[in-house]
């Protein structure tokens, strides 16, 4: 992709962000039902994603290639003081140790600082990664590790679930995978005096890493 799109795209997502909504909402406030058209192209599937997906507390990342993902990856590593990654993907990993990437893999996924995961797809509308049984450590990855990182590609972006799902029926036919989950942000209750917390049933941050070229 040409840089000037690649800025056009940025701006888009930038001005997309500017307004956040508060997650949960206020007590006793009615949130308008809005109705969302479908967006005419990948270009709108992206910007609505980083929208829909930061909206629920996830952290987006726009990369124009697997680089320039390792690189922000390193930025975040020094961030969070992240040493322990997990990442059991063959293929992630390979991308990732292709482009440069410099950190070793930890074995271990119960003491990890960070898990690194791709995606079945993306759902825009609801800012959803769609997980399934396919990937290694696919129903654990994503859940136990205090922050877990999803890198994408734009190909994997849908409008809807229902676009998902029939994405999902085009690649597995008649052997869908025994297990197919929707992550939305990091994991949040308010079970307790209706206080939210975040990261008690699962990661407490969640980081989408969407590129041009995975």
């Amino acid at each position: 992709m040409p840089d000037n799109a690649k800025q056009r795209i940025l701006q888009k997502i930038k001005q997309a962000l500017t307004t956040s909504v508060p997650v949960p909402f206020p007590e006793h406030t009615q949130v308008p039902v809005q109705q969302v058209l479908p967006p005419a192209d990948g270009e709108d599937l992206a910007i609505l994603f980083a929208e829909q997906f930061s909206q629920i507390q996830g952290q987006f990342a726009y990369c124009l290639n697997v680089a320039e993902c390792v690189a922000q990856l390193n930025i975040l590593a020094e961030k969070k003081a992240i040493h322990k990654w997990y990442c059991t993907d063959e293929k992630l990993r390979h991308v990732l140790e292709q482009a440069g990437w410099q950190h070793g893999w930890h074995t271990t996924l119960a003491d990890c600082h960070a898990s690194i995961t791709g995606a079945e797809a993306l759902v825009a509308r609801t800012g959803s990664l769609l997980l399934s049984s396919t990937a290694s450590s696919g129903r654990t990855s994503s859940v136990y590790a205090p922050i877990h990182i999803c890198l994408a590609g734009v190909q994997q972006l849908v409008y809807d679930i229902s676009d998902a799902m029939q994405l999902m029926q085009q690649r597995y036919g008649q052997q869908l995978p025994s297990f197919i989950s929707l992550a939305s942000g990091p994991s949040r209750t308010a079970d307790i005096e209706k206080t939210l917390v975040t990261g008690v049933h699962g990661p407490k941050e969640v980081f989408c890493f969407l590129t041009e070229t995975l």
